[in-house]
């Protein structure tokens, strides 16, 4: 019998994104709405698989229409949800997003407490994170109980079993008490990851400093860390391993949505990384692995929501070969 490939398991939050029908308009103007399922771990789990990979997804959602809907919608797209749990007295958590003229978002959610937040340690489905390649999960997990504790039992439980740790922090600041504790959470599980990947934004509000330089990203490296990610949308990513760095530029392309653009990236990411690992010592196999990383986050952006703009494999290739 074949091997099976690597799995990358995906952990955190599910939920659905309302997108207004019109560009460029608030909320309260908006005309219409469009449901898109969404919620960053969910996408990279889907991104992964949409590439030919293998992942599944750990977190929990409401017993409800919406929650039934989205495991529906992991399975489609080839993702396993046997990590998924749902709960009857909490609805799947709603997120409206209103897209502004230069395609980036804003944000009004509704989780009051939503199902994602009430994921228990016990609930967590041991064997699957065992057998993983990489865990790969974000910090929205961190912000109440029972779910933040059910988050490091997740984490404590992969780095036993040697798997690789991905952390992108994806900051959602209306969802924290205060800034102070978004930044004092996000830092509190920096010192775990084995690969992170920060927007230029978040690296600035984590350092405190209105740089995207070297010695600013190098201020968020730790001894443990493989690899640090610095996303600059339009001007490509910033690249930081243990013997190297640098700089891979984007290919340019008009964006509609930036929704799932840095999810998609991670998601390209990790599936090319867990088939070769070495990719993270050796410089000109990373910048491979990064140029195509920025092309699927590119081609996420030329479509609204972002499960649905999420490409194939053929598409990424394709797209690199018109450059």
């Amino acid at each position: 019998m074949a091997a099976q490939a690597p799995l990358i398991v995906s952990f955190g939050e599910m939920l659905i994104d309302f997108v207004p029908t019109a560009s460029g308009v608030s909320l309260a103007q908006a005309p219409g709405f469009v449901k898109a399922p969404g919620g960053a771990p969910a996408n990279v789990a889907i991104a992964v698989s949409r590439l030919g990979g293998r992942s599944a997804f750990v977190g929990k959602l409401g017993d409800d229409e919406f929650g039934r809907m989205l495991a529906g919608i992991l399975r489609e797209n080839g993702v396993s949800d046997a990590g998924v749990r749902f709960d009857s007295g909490a609805r799947t958590a709603l997120a409206f997003v209103t897209l502004k003229e230069d395609g980036d978002r804003e944000f009004m959610f509704y989780r009051n407490p939503s199902a994602d937040m009430l994921l228990t340690a016990d609930e967590l489905d041991v064997d699957l994170i065992q057998t993983a390649s990489v865990m790969h999960y974000g910090s929205i997990s961190l912000i109440t109980e029972p779910c933040r504790t059910a988050h490091m039992k997740a984490m404590e439980v992969a780095k036993d079993a040697d798997v690789l740790l991905s952390y992108d922090p994806n900051l959602r600041l209306p969802l924290w008490s205060s800034p102070e504790e978004a930044k004092k959470q996000i830092l509190s599980i920096w010192n775990k990851a084995d690969i992170i990947k920060v927007s230029d934004v978040e690296l600035e509000f984590l350092t405190g400093k209105e740089s995207v330089e070297d010695e600013v990203a190098m201020s968020l490296w730790h001894p443990e860390l493989k690899l640090l990610l610095v996303t600059l949308g339009e001007k490509g990513c910033k690249y930081y391993a243990k013997d190297f760095h640098g700089t891979v530029d984007a290919v340019g392309v008009k964006a509609v949505d930036t929704t799932g653009a840095g999810d998609a990236f991670i998601g390209a990411l990790l599936r090319k990384l867990v088939d070769d690992k070495s990719a993270l010592q050796d410089e000109p196999k990373l910048r491979q692995v990064l140029k195509y990383a920025n092309a699927c986050g590119a081609i996420t952006t030329t479509k609204k929501g972002a499960i649905p703009a999420l490409p194939s494999e053929a598409e990424i290739f394709k797209f690199l070969d018109e450059q």
